[in-house]
């Protein structure tokens, strides 16, 4: 028996202990083992510590629970002045497991590692007992305070439970701060109770609310928001987990969803209703008025009272400033008081809301243009997400700083150029992500004494077309990148990618299977050569095959004989986890034949019908769309293909769309036939007869935004 546990110990250590995510500073190795049974007694050794011991129990079912420890066959929890704060030092010893932190954070962080030398079952909190673990002990600390994750929920509503979930995986990964993006253009999301009607109102879009639907879910009324009770329980659910909640109300800009129910907080001026058919698309504050400071004291003295964080993030990115230069009263201020600098003006509306904060007894946070003026008091902490460089700016300034640029740390990018995603950052996979590092980005000694962390980073304009109602595309957007983000917040100590990856191939991927998560594992690589299409996948990966548009998968088991390989698509596939799809180059391919574009509605100055026209990029309409209205492609000759496809909007993000409509087709621009229905904007044929002209007519009244936008057509060739 005795050699048995050792030998199977030895196997556990080396192979699980060298692959914890984040990786920590020191590991080593002893002689003997540890078996936990039901009968392991738990104790704690501060009453502090007694959240920790209830959590425990919940993954692990022991019987037994103390203050004082026994001589052997425990897991006992303690304060070690010694450590740092979120440091710990994990000890398994042939007698029990001891976790020393420097503090609560430190424990919480040594059970995390400890989880993962258990099987992975013990994220199902069905953790089959005995469980033998080796001897060693582990001693680790982070690098860095602040190791964060930003969730939209003003996009994409995520109820209390879906928060709850996204706070046990992150913590799981050591990350212990959740930055919730409460307020946008699009939804306000946390009760006021001294103004009710932002969440009676706010918090819905589309249907019978004022705030008209944008990204997705259109012509139906959704949303949601937290009461102040249930943000309380979410507060205190994170607080057992070591994170810290801080709330955002993205403040002067990104505040469209208030300004239509306060109309007044809006500069005077009297914008022109045709572009968006008379919709109030405006979404800036008025910088001068002092009735907005009152109603902000009102809101932003509630956030403070709520929330414990020391923090409180008030905005300040992309600012339409354009708005304060039509408004008497901002040009007057901004002429008299900023040389007319409206960037300046900018810092003195967040220099009145900073105050606010501060008057409530907490610290500011503010985006990184927020001090684009050079005046914004040090006191705020600066989120640095449009470049390394505005990151590098903000530290050398003196500002307490979160590095999150966005072409590293924005987890909304698509991750490779067939998939989903933002694209105005990069395209980046988990290996570009993990491949940030400070030096390389040529941070000083001296700024980096002001980065106080990195943050990933989600919002959430995608998820809403991409089925909510599941954790499906967050999880796939989220893992595996950010176990690569936790990593860098910790500390990569020594590893290097390869290191990384063996570590998440190996043990990670099951872990996060044990979570639920479904996470995204890399495309199987696919050849084609003397007829013969194969294909091959990392690791333990399988491979699925399907045909092009048939949306039916089965497995990939031998070589395929084909001489139209660009029909065929591949996946992998790994317990939760799958990839995106691959193909051949061919597969890809786009002809780009003559075409013509007119409307019903006017195309803008600036952005005219050229554009797609020429394929050099999109083209826009000078109004939003109304009932009946017309997009005509008129092609110089029938177009013949496997597959086009016609859209609105952005060929990544369904917004400036047509909401409904179909598709018509004629070979002689006079007589046509209703082919097909649009969904989200767009609308594909398979296999079509030849036509010369394609017709999309619109059956909704605007897209709440002031223009249309009109791409090129996807056009695949006939095989």
């Amino acid at each position: 028996m005795g050699r048995s546990i050792l030998t199977l110990a030895a196997v556990l250590w080396y192979s699980v202990a060298s692959a914890v995510i984040p990786m920590p500073r020191s590991v080593e190795k002893h002689k003997g083992a540890f078996v936990v049974t039901p009968s392991t007694t738990l104790v704690y050794g501060d009453e502090s510590l007694r959240p920790l011991a209830v959590y425990f129990l919940d993954y692990v079912a022991l019987r037994s629970v103390n203050t004082v420890s026994p001589d052997k066959n425990y897991i006992r929890f303690g304060i070690d002045d010694a450590l740092e704060e979120e440091g710990y030092r994990l000890t398994i010893a042939p007698e029990g497991i001891e976790i020393s932190g420097g503090g609560y954070g430190g424990v919480f962080n040594g059970i995390q590692t400890l989880f993962q030398l258990f099987p992975s079952d013990i994220y199902t909190k069905q953790c089959h007992l005995p469980v033998t673990v080796s001897c060693g002990e582990i001693s680790d600390a982070p690098q860095f305070s602040y190791r964060g994750f930003m969730l939209d929920v003003a996009r994409t509503w995520s109820d209390a439970d879906r928060v709850k979930r996204y706070i046990d995986l992150i913590s799981y990964h050591k990350i212990n701060k959740l930055h919730l993006h409460l307020t946008d253009d699009e939804g306000w999301r946390i009760e006021i109770k001294s103004h009710p009607e932002l969440t009676r109102i706010g918090a819905w879009r589309g249907g019978s609310s004022p705030i008209r639907s944008v990204y997705g879910k259109w012509g139906e009324r959704y949303g949601g928001y937290f009461t102040q009770r249930s943000m309380h329980e979410i507060i205190e659910y994170a607080a057992v987990r070591n994170i810290e909640i801080i709330p955002e109300i993205d403040l002067p800009g990104h505040s469209r969803t208030i300004a239509n129910i306060h109309p007044e907080i809006l500069c005077d001026y009297t914008p022109d209703p045709v572009p968006t058919d008379g919709y109030e698309y405006r979404s800036a504050w008025c910088a001068v008025k002092e009735d907005n400071y009152a109603l902000l004291e009102d809101i932003i003295g509630e956030i403070c009272e709520l929330f414990p964080s020391e923090y409180v993030h008030v905005g300040g990115d992309e600012v339409d400033m354009s708005q304060w230069k039509r408004c008497p009263h901002c040009s007057d201020y901004a002429a008299a008081n900023c040389d007319n600098d409206f960037s300046r003006l900018q810092e003195v509306f967040m220099s009145r809301v900073n105050d606010i904060v501060i008057r409530h007894g907490k610290r500011p946070a503010v985006w990184n243009e927020a001090i684009n003026g050079g005046t914004l008091d040090c006191e705020s902490r600066v989120y640095g997400w449009e470049s390394v460089k505005e990151c590098r700016k903000s530290a050398s300034a003196g500002y307490g700083t979160i590095v999150m640029p966005g072409q590293f740390f924005y987890m909304d990018m698509r991750q490779s150029k067939n998939e989903d995603g933002h694209t105005w950052a990069a395209i980046f996979d988990v290996e570009q992500c993990y491949s940030f590092d400070f030096a390389k980005q040529g941070f000083t000694a001296s700024e980096l004494r002001n980065v106080e962390g990195v943050e990933a980073t989600f919002f959430s304009e995608l998820y809403i077309s991409h089925n909510p109602e599941t954790c499906d595309y967050l999880d796939y957007m989220l893992f595996p990148r950010l176990c690569a983000v936790s990593e860098i917040a910790w500390g990569k100590n020594g590893s290097d990618w390869e290191n990384f990856r063996n570590r998440l191939q190996t043990k990670h991927y099951d872990r996060m299977a044990g979570m639920g998560v479904r996470f995204r594992i890399s495309p199987p690589s696919v050849n084609y050569a003397d007829g013969r299409l194969t294909a091959s996948a990392d690791g333990n990966a399988s491979v699925s095959t399907s045909k092009e548009n048939s949306g039916e998968w089965q497995r990939y088991t031998h070589p395929l004989k084909t001489d139209k390989p660009a029909e065929h698509l591949f996946r992998s596939e790994y317990r939760t986890a799958v990839s995106p799809e691959a193909a051949v180059p061919s597969h890809y391919d786009c002809i780009k034949p003559a075409f013509k574009i007119t409307s019903s509605m006017p195309e803008s100055p600036s952005r005219g019908f050229s554009y797609a026209e020429g394929y050099k990029g999109v083209s826009r309409t000078a109004r939003t769309c109304r009932m009946g209205d017309t997009i005509v492609f008129e092609f110089e000759s029938p177009l013949k293909c496997r597959e086009v496809e016609f859209l609105t909007g952005y060929e990544h993000m369904p917004r400036h769309i047509f909401h409904s409509g179909y598709l018509e087709t004629s070979v002689d621009g006079s007589n046509f036939e209703r082919v097909a229905e649009m969904y989200g904007g767009r609308v594909k044929l398979i296999d079509p007869k030849p036509f010369r002209f394609a017709r999309l007519v619109c059956t909704t009244e605007g897209n709440g935004t002031p223009y249309v936008i009109i791409p090129s057509p996807r056009i695949k060739p006939v095989l």
